[in-house]
């Protein structure tokens, strides 16, 4: 009788019995990788052909949008958005694109002109801030503010575009102002709406309350409005704050590859991908998804650490003799899907990866004989102890050409 995973793990993730579910019933992602994330202070802005490259692979890993930039900060911009654009109507890429504006006729009429010229409706997402200590610094008040509002959308929808509005600073803003901020907006006719925790200050609690609050704003006023979430992750809560955003009410989850961005960045999209699939909230093929990462790391600078998650080196490695003897016996239970769980949240497969077993100097006998086997290499006793000594002696993991070079020394490989 075969074992299922379920009778061997048992999810105290699941509350009542229920595994935790956006209160829309789909939640899609915006990628802002190409904008957002560039803001990055440390990032390389990669050059257009780079750009078309993860675009297509932010539409292979079902991406529903894409953020391909903000055309008003000046023509380098106007450039590479419309070539962006013009990709996903020469290539039929199944991505929705969106462009930044400012709450600005300068900064709109851009994307209509790249619009129109490549005959591909994007999506106007147009910001302005919203919280105390912005209007404060800026000596804005809120009527001038609301009418920003109606004029940025009100242009937007009158060249037929759609419009997604966005709050800066929402998470930190006050409910009397986004109420007047959203309606207006909605009223103007934006569609769509986004709350940004443009500064990382949400919790889960508070980023739960906020969308909550939003979409009653929203709902109010008669019209279906979808609602995004668009974080940050200054207190490391940006992953966990985009997924009480969802239980809340928000249809769409903003994010990077990575987490790149401003400061130290935004939520990361490929872990939002990895635990909507362990969660059940969509069945992406992810397989791609590492070298979508590895993409945008090499061609922005910016490294991809050992220890990321999931997608890091050593996300599916062990250099640990109890953990990798688990491993061997689960595989020699035939049962591929044990081995890449007994000491796995994630499973490797899901991503196209699978478990690694090194040798280093917190290794097992039994590690080294794996790593043999797995080479077509015979383990003999004294080989392996060779190898075991060498690596309880050394203060790292050795290196495949190390232990091949041990290998040859004992005869067990030919020069």
């Amino acid at each position: 009788m075969r074992i299922t995973e379920s009778e061997l793990v048992f999810d105290w993730n699941r509350d009542g019995g229920e595994d935790l579910r956006p209160l829309r019933g789909v939640v899609e992602l915006d990628d802002e990788t190409l904008r957002d994330g560039l803001q990055s202070p440390s990032v390389i802005s990669p050059p257009i052909e780079d750009k078309v490259r993860i675009l297509h692979l932010m539409a292979e890993l079902g991406i529903e949008a894409a953020n391909i930039g903000l055309p008003g900060a000046g023509p380098h911009v106007v450039g590479d958005v419309t070539r962006l654009a013009q990709e996903i109507v020469d290539h039929d890429l199944a991505i929705a694109p969106n462009c930044a504006a400012r709450t600005l006729e300068a900064d709109i009429l851009p994307i209509v002109e790249i619009s129109q010229q490549v005959g591909l409706p994007i999506e106007v997402a147009c910001f302005l801030g919203s919280s105390p200590i912005r209007q404060f610094t800026e000596d804005w008040d809120l009527d001038r503010l609301v009418r920003l509002t109606r004029d940025a959308v009100g242009l937007a929808v009158a060249h037929e575009l759609p419009v997604m509005y966005v709050t800066e600073d929402t998470t930190r803003a006050k409910p009397e102002d986004l109420r007047q901020l959203y309606t207006a907006a909605v009223e103007a006719g934006a569609r769509r709406v986004c709350v940004a925790d443009t500064v990382g200050h949400a919790t889960p609690r508070g980023a739960d309350r906020l969308i909550r609050f939003i979409r009653g704003v929203v709902d109010g006023t008669g019209e279906e409005v979808k609602v995004d979430w668009h974080g940050h992750r200054d207190r490391g809560l940006a992953l966990i704050n985009s997924f009480a955003a969802a239980a809340a009410g928000a249809d769409r989850l903003h994010g990077t590859a990575l987490g790149i961005g401003e400061r130290v960045g935004n939520t990361a999209i490929d872990l939002l991908m990895v635990n909507m699939a362990l969660l059940g909230w969509s069945d992406r093929n992810l397989e791609r998804l590492p070298e979508y990462c590895k993409l945008v790391s090499e061609t922005t600078g910016v490294p991809l650490p050992d220890n990321y998650p999931v997608i890091g080196r050593d996300a599916f490695r062990t250099g640990t003799g109890v953990h990798a003897a688990a491993i061997i016996k689960a595989r020699a239970k035939g049962e591929d899907w044990l081995a890449d769980r007994i000491y796995s949240g994630v499973p490797a497969s899901l991503v196209g990866r699978r478990q690694l077993i090194e040798v280093g100097p917190m290794c097992g006998r039994s590690n080294i004989v794996f790593w043999l086997e797995e080479r077509g290499i015979d383990a003999g006793a004294s080989l392996v102890e060779a190898i075991f000594r060498r690596a309880k002696a050394s203060d790292r993991l050795l290196t495949e050409d190390e232990i091949l070079a041990l290998c040859r020394r004992q005869g067990a490989l030919s020069s």
